[in-house]
């Protein structure tokens, strides 16, 4: 029989059903809304591929044989599957169901995420959200390779082909410093701050780094810094022991300790770091990622708050 369970058709398996239940052919034909020859000629082709007679036919009365009876339960329980199965496809393709996949630097992840996997969850519980964090390079070819169904992040230059950037939000930079250090009561400070202080600088392959070197580099100012970082909790971490100050993106202030840095307007110029959706070209999104970026739309809104 297991070949049987390969081979018969969907609707061999619906007539061989419908005759089994009615002992009827043309009472299983009405209700297959097809012709009784069509109806017959599938019966025909299921006993066909299992090389077994289905049905004792007589001029006034329709039996399983041995065969149609073991065929019967087995018959059953492979449409139960295939049409609870087309239960989940419709599920999936409603975006109610499956599984999402969304790579994004720290920082978008711990403020930008969070309150759009709530709201999410709310509207689509059956729906599994994998969440990882990883530098701009990271993200960009996560999306390339198909690891992803969509990155938030800056846009990489050099990225690999076939990557569309749509913009999302953009963040202002500002001075991280000790709570109890005396910029702390600043309202706002110029980039020449950093040239008087030791300096904090995030890892040259963060795209914090490449803000702040551009900066440097359009005030004319050459800074080397005593102390680097490649991860943004750790930069936090340095300035709140005192060893010096930061220049970081307003969403990165999520990853530290609040409790023990101030956050100080910068200008002069006022840098800012464009955050946005990387999804592949000629690929769609699935229901369930267009449902979650609409709601990530919507939730980032106010996801700029420190």
């Amino acid at each position: 029989m297991t070949s049987a369970q390969q081979t018969l058709s969907i609707p061999e398996l619906e007539a061989v059903l419908l005759v089994a239940e009615t002992r009827n052919f043309r009472m299983a034909a009405e209700r297959a809304f097809i012709s009784q020859p069509a109806l017959s000629r599938r019966v025909q082709a299921a006993e066909q591929k299992i090389n077994a007679r289905l049905f004792d036919r007589t001029k006034h009365s329709v039996a399983l044989t041995d065969a149609g009876a073991e065929l019967v339960p087995i018959a059953q329980r492979m449409l139960s599957e295939f049409r609870h199965s087309l239960s989940d496809l419709s599920e999936f393709i409603a975006g109610r169901r499956g599984s999402l996949t969304v790579w994004a630097l720290p920082s978008i992840a711990a403020a930008l995420l969070p309150p759009a996997a709530r709201a999410f969850q709310r509207t689509h519980p059956k729906v599994r959200l994998l969440i990882q964090s990883a530098s701009a390079r990271q993200v960009t070819q996560a999306v390339a390779d198909g690891g992803a169904d969509f990155g938030l992040s800056v846009a990489v230059p050099d990225s690999p082909g076939g990557i569309q950037f749509d913009p999302l939000l953009t963040e202002n930079f500002v001075m991280i410093c000790p709570r109890g250090d005396p910029l702390a009561k600043r309202r706002r400070v110029d980039w020449s701050v950093f040239a008087s202080r030791p300096f904090v600088a995030s890892g040259p392959a963060s795209s914090i780094r490449l803000v702040t070197d551009q900066v440097f580099v359009a005030t004319g100012q050459t800074l080397d810094a005593q102390f680097v970082a490649d991860n943004i909790s750790v930069v936090g971490a340095m300035v709140a022991a005192g060893v010096g100050i930061a220049a970081v993106p307003e969403l990165a202030l999520r990853l530290m300790d609040r409790d023990r840095l101030q956050s100080v307007a910068l200008h002069a110029p006022t840098a800012t770091r464009e955050i946005g959706v990387l999804t592949r070209q000629q690929r769609s999104l699935s229901s369930a990622a267009q449902a979650f970026l609409s709601t990530l739309q919507t939730t980032g809104a106010s996801a700029i708050d420190p």
